[in-house]
């Protein structure tokens, strides 16, 4: 975590106005934090954090600062375990990570916070991936159930209209203030970039054109820095492997090709079997489509042929068109593949789809599953269907 966050002091000072009553023994209010990825949102939280507990210590007021990822901890019983775990010393009795009822859970969180006394500020990052409205309900009703201790929630999210969805009570009592993150333009994330090339590289090391070309990129992402400093790291590796004693563009490119690489990589790795088989298909049918010389794009009814094949082979259930048609939208949204409609006049319309990425890639990926590495070897059989 930097010292320093360019382009964030204002939501900085924001924020340390909102919790600094925990430093005189009073309950902070509520926060929603929401923004776009890659706009700073976790590292303000914890930026402000950190000061907060280093204030605690010099005034030698008890605060406390709880960070959990909502995206691991999803669920009531895990939520109030993993805040609890945060007071647990070696005198109490440790709660085990499933087994008891949620209520007593609850009961146990709040006597411990009791028996510690102080304020604590609890951060639910990714804070939309919770499971259910229970877990938030119970966290907004904590301090009426407290004698000697105070807990004030900062909620982080990507989705601006998650507390639409919330139940009315918890909206209101954990809705009293909220934050908006906008998105960092090229110039901000130039200043971003050169004050982590000035922590964390050697001098004359970068190319003129390399930090701007970083920014560039990442704005069009929606300004996120993440992004840019990702680009920076990996074009900062990749230069070192190479042995070069500069980074240059070339690498930023490479960098750049890389990480979209990994970020298609882990997808495919995430999607359901079904999903899995509808990719597999198209692949196939692509690699079929290549050794008879067939230079135009698939169709959904080719991809259902074969997916209907595979389906048969593996002994799994096989969907109707219609859902496998769903499925190819998705992986359209999701960047693996291009599924363009046409129109073929009075026959209708179908897509013509196309693989966006390597299909050596997305095949070896594919055979990491034990149940997909028979199947990617498949040979399909002569009757397809032809349009």
């Amino acid at each position: 975590m930097p010292e320093v966050l360019p382009h964030r002091e204002k939501e900085i000072d924001y924020l340390a106005a909102v919790l600094v009553p925990a430093l005189r023994g009073e309950t902070p209010s509520n926060v929603f934090i929401y923004g776009k990825t890659g706009t700073g949102k976790t590292a303000v939280a914890k930026f402000v954090g950190k000061e907060l507990l280093k204030k605690g210590r010099e005034t030698g007021k008890h605060v406390n600062f709880i960070y959990i990822n909502c995206e691991v901890v999803d669920t009531q019983y895990r939520l109030l375990q993993n805040i609890a775990n945060h007071f647990i010393n070696e005198w109490s009795d440790h709660i085990p990570f499933t087994g008891w009822p949620t209520d007593e859970v609850y009961a146990k969180l709040r006597s411990m916070m009791d028996k510690d006394g102080g304020v604590s500020v609890v951060v639910l990052d990714e804070v939309d991936k919770l499971k259910g409205d229970e877990a938030l309900y119970n966290l907004s009703r904590i301090n009426s159930d407290l004698e000697n201790a105070k807990v004030s929630v900062i909620g982080i999210s990507n989705d601006l209209k998650f507390t639409e969805f919330l139940d009315p009570r918890v909206k209101s009592s954990l809705g009293e203030e909220n934050m908006i993150f906008s998105p960092y333009d090229a110039r901000q994330l130039q200043d971003i970039l050169r004050h982590r090339v000035e922590i964390g590289l050697r001098p004359d090391t970068v190319d003129d054109d390399v930090i701007p070309l970083c920014a560039a990129l990442a704005a069009q992402e929606h300004g996120d820095a993440r992004r840019a400093l990702d680009l920076l790291r990996i074009s900062a590796e990749l230069a070192e492997r190479c042995g070069a004693a500069r980074i240059t563009s070339k690498h930023v490119r490479q960098a750049q090709s890389k990480i979209e690489i990994d970020r298609i990589t882990e997808v495919v790795r995430t999607l359901p079997t079904q999903s899995k088989l509808v990719l597999l298909s198209i692949l196939l049918r692509e690699k079929r489509n290549k050794t008879e010389g067939v230079k135009r794009a698939m169709t959904t009814g080719e991809v259902y042929d074969v997916y209907k094949e595979l389906c048969k082979k593996a002994r799994y259930d096989s969907l109707t068109q219609r859902r496998i048609a769903d499925l190819i939208s998705e992986l359209d949204m999701l960047g693996i593949i291009t599924a363009r409609v046409i129109s073929k006049g009075r026959y209708g319309r179908t897509r013509e789809i196309q693989i966006s990425s390597s299909s050596t890639n997305l095949l070896n990926v594919l055979q990491e599953d034990d149940e997909f590495k028979e199947l990617t070897n498949y040979k399909l059989k002569n009757q397809m269907r032809l349009i």
